[in-house]
């Protein structure tokens, strides 16, 4: 392994990491897994309210996007994270969470309008429809449904913390099912899950009332990423016989190498 130049600092080293609460995940770059103490210590003292410092060993897996993570220093795996006014509570090995989408949720919240009742399909620990009901005080109500029970259990404290059990309500369980009792009830329909979430367009449309919009995430290549949105919403939208509009489209995230995470805000019609 190639050694540092002496007194090279540890950030430069470093490839990128998420700070969620006091918790800091970091990749660590290839060759230098050695000094992976070294960077650790780096990050804690760039942010010294850090206590943990986890690297990231797999990639995202599973129906509940989890990875695996190793203790580089600290072994703490449950914080809090401060975000939009809100407080969220998680176990970062069993629920998922991205700190770097609060900009995006931030954007859905401040579209949406007194009285209307909105789906967060996919909801996790509850981010977006927490964020929602602070930024939106006269929302009638919205359903956070989620199918990890470990992020259920942290959405309904993440929903008292944040006195907000009077609009926010969690169902627990897999969308294509428990999504049948809003049929016709929704004036928004939000689906932050990108890989697989085509599959559940059609229930999120379903939800909708005769008019309501759909905030549609997917993972694409640069050159197509909005056509290919825009072709499986244009099939979704054509099997029930709806008419839609694209109101905005967007990136959100890099997610490889000219890939890009984009969400297709659209209203059926």
């Amino acid at each position: 392994m190639e050694k540092d130049k002496p007194g090279k600092p540890a950030k430069a080293l470093i490839s990128s990491y998420d700070v969620i609460g006091d918790i800091a995940i970091v990749d660590i770059p290839k060759g230098k897994e050695m000094g992976a103490k070294e960077i650790a210590q780096s990050i804690m003292d760039m942010h010294p309210h850090i206590k943990t410092v986890l690297e990231k060993k797999s990639n995202r897996f599973g129906e509940f996007r989890l990875r695996e993570l190793k203790p580089i220093i600290g072994k703490e795996k449950v914080t809090e994270h401060h975000e939009s006014g809100c407080r969220f509570r998680l176990d970062v090995t069993k629920a998922y969470f991205s700190p770097r989408e609060g900009t995006e949720r931030e954007r859905i919240a401040e579209q949406v309008k007194p009285r209307e009742t909105v789906l967060v399909m996919f909801a996790g620990i509850g981010p977006f429809a927490i964020v929602i009901g602070k930024k939106q005080p006269k929302v009638r109500k919205i359903y956070a449904v989620e199918i990890n029970q470990d992020a259920v259990r942290y959405m309904k404290e993440n929903i008292r913390l944040n006195r907000l059990t009077y609009v926010v309500e969690p169902v627990p369980g897999d969308a294509k099912d428990v999504c049948r009792k809003l049929y016709g009830k929704c004036n928004r329909v939000i689906m932050p899950l990108p890989h697989e979430g085509r599959k559940f367009l059609e229930t999120a449309i379903k939800c909708l009332k005769p008019k309501g919009i759909v905030h549609f995430y997917y993972i694409g290549p640069e050159e197509s990423m909005f056509k290919m949105a825009q072709d499986i919403i244009k099939m979704e939208c054509g099997k029930l016989g709806r008419k839609f509009r694209i109101l905005k489209q967007k990136k959100v995230l890099p997610y490889g190498p000219r890939m890009y995470k984009i969400c297709v805000d659209f209203r059926v019609e």
